[in-house]
């Protein structure tokens, strides 16, 4: 099986939809994409979780770093992926005990057999390979 996105507007309406994202993979540091976009995320209205098992307790861009997904509380929105294609299915484990709605991988990672593990549980809100941000100017171009 290869993995496909779901539709343009679907991608826009998990978007439009969604508060609260959770950053996985998330820098400290300003020079990197991971940082960039999440202060992007923010600076459109969306409330940014940091996660981060090397970063627990610190602060980034204002938010309290957490190790993983089960450690946030209340709902999540789009888990947006900042890990290699091979932590994927990793990261589908600590997604699959949450209630988050739309996993996203960023541009650039993508994972099979990720997709295959959310599938057979029952999510399809999967998004892989592309960029938060590029989505967002689209978004604002089709409106």
């Amino acid at each position: 099986m290869t993995f496909k996105n779901p539709s343009q507007e679907k991608i826009f309406q998990y978007l439009k939809e969604a508060n609260r994202i959770a950053v996985v993979g998330l820098s400290n540091k300003t020079d990197r994409t991971s940082y960039q976009i999440a202060q992007l995320l923010q600076e459109n209205g969306y409330q940014i979780i940091p996660v981060n098992p090397l970063l627990v307790g610190e602060e980034i861009l204002g938010e309290k770093v957490v190790a993983k997904l089960t450690d946030i509380d209340g709902p999540i929105d789009i888990v947006d992926i900042f890990r290699r294609s091979e932590f994927l299915p990793e990261v589908v484990a600590d997604f699959l005990e949450t209630d988050a709605k739309v996993f996203w991988a960023q541009l650039g990672i993508q994972n099979d057999e990720a997709a295959q593990q959310l599938r057979a549980a029952g999510r399809e809100d999967i998004v892989m390979d592309r960029c938060v941000k590029i989505e967002l100017a689209k978004m604002a171009e089709a409106e």
